[in-house]
């Protein structure tokens, strides 16, 4: 079991990014969260077993939303943390 913060840049708001996010994780099975940040970023932190969670990452580059563009993704290896579910936080 891995765990990262992703941090987003790019046409990630408005867009649907968050929504389509939670049905890549949900359908992938990662728990987390994803949210808008007040500089028009967008926060994750999803946990999932490592190959699984490599094709979330990849997923979230190529951006989930079809009107989404992804210009920086940046990911940090963060400790595992308890969740159940994948979120959209507001």
């Amino acid at each position: 079991m891995q765990a990262v913060h992703m941090h987003v840049v790019g046409r990630v708001q408005g867009v649907g990014f968050r929504f389509m996010t939670k049905h890549l994780a949900d359908q992938l099975k990662i728990t987390g969260w994803v949210k808008n940040s007040l500089d028009g970023s967008v926060e994750i932190e999803a946990q999932g077993p490592n190959e699984i969670l490599k094709q979330f990452i990849q997923g979230v580059k190529s951006s989930p939303s079809p009107s989404g563009r992804v210009d920086k993704l940046v990911v940090k290896e963060i400790p595992s943390f308890q969740a159940r579910e994948f979120l959209v936080k507001y």
